[in-house]
């Protein structure tokens, strides 16, 4: 059996950070991002974060941050749609709790096989 997720394309080096752990196979999967830093959570948000579509229109997400995981959830409103390629882009207007920017912006292209 295929993989629910498939991943077109990312940002180099984040390989061995995206994984799967789908308990549910829908179209409103929520994406979990771990940090190994605590973030400013006034930077996690849907402008410094956001999920379009391959034509670039935004989709409507609800965007959380677990300050005791380091973790950023991106929830959409509306469910992906099969075979439809997506990106998820997170840009270096995310700072660390010192300020700091992410190095570079990360990008994962993911589409859900039908």
């Amino acid at each position: 059996m295929g993989k629910y997720l498939e991943f077109e394309s990312m940002t180099e080096g984040l390989e061995s950070k995206v994984r799967q752990d789908l308990k549910f196979k829908t179209g409103n999967f929520v994406w979990k991002i771990k940090f190994n830093i605590p973030l400013d959570p006034k930077t996690v948000n849907n402008v410094n974060l956001y999920v379009t579509s391959m034509n670039l229109s935004p989709l409507k997400t609800a965007i959380r941050y677990n300050s005791l995981e380091n973790e950023i959830e991106i929830e959409p409103l509306e469910p992906y749609a099969k075979n439809e390629s997506y990106i998820l882009n997170i840009t270096t207007n995310v700072t660390s709790l010192g300020g700091k920017p992410l190095k570079k912006p990360l990008q994962v292209q993911f589409k859900i096989d039908g």
